[in-house]
């Protein structure tokens, strides 16, 4: 039968850890970390504003031509990125609030304090929340930016894809540095 030993005083923070109801370590949301939020509002500010203007000012299927290469038009996407899943709100709608539920524990774990990192995990905090809010309001996302040989997007497609940049750079650049620091 295998012994334990507690040590002096664990006791009381185990007791103190009850008396306060909590089962185990908390996400803080400290003072510093607003303006990370506030961009992710912006973003979702600012994606619901254009596919609203989207919405009112251009009927479905219709398109703007603002420059050789660049349109406006007014889609709509049942489906993830680039069509794929078409129908499967569901599972989009699950998929989104695990990914929101990731992206809310990394930006607040202290373990990713940097910056550059937090600043790529608020930017696909925002747009993930943009494309949610019109899943779960409209079954569909709607897409408006139009270049050449690539499919529709919107402002939330593009802080995602943005906030996956940055943190591919932020990786590789902290690598780097560390590699050097190490040498």
């Amino acid at each position: 039968m295998p012994t334990f030993r507690v040590q002096p005083g664990t006791l009381d923070v185990m007791e103190n850890v009850r008396a306060q109801g909590r089962s185990g370590p908390r996400l803080r949301v400290a003072r510093r970390d607003g303006w990370f939020l506030l961009l992710a509002a912006a973003i979702v500010g600012v994606d619901q504003l254009t596919k609203w203007a989207i919405r009112a000012s251009i009927e479905r299927g219709d398109a703007v031509e603002v420059l050789p290469f660049f349109r406006i038009v007014h889609v709509t996407n049942t489906g993830a990125a680039f069509g794929m899943l078409q129908g499967a709100g569901p599972l989009l709608i699950v998929a989104s609030l695990a990914g929101l539920a990731a992206i809310v524990v990394y930006l607040f774990n202290p373990g990713f304090a940097h910056p550059v990192v937090r600043l790529g995990l608020a930017c696909m905090l925002g747009g993930a929340v943009g494309n949610l809010i019109d899943r779960v309001t409209e079954g569909r996302v709607v897409d408006f930016l139009k270049v050449p040989h690539w499919p529709a997007f919107n402002v939330a497609d593009s802080a995602i894809s943005i906030g996956v940049v940055i943190l591919l750079w932020s990786t590789l650049f902290q690598d780097t540095e560390r590699d050097r620091s190490s040498s």
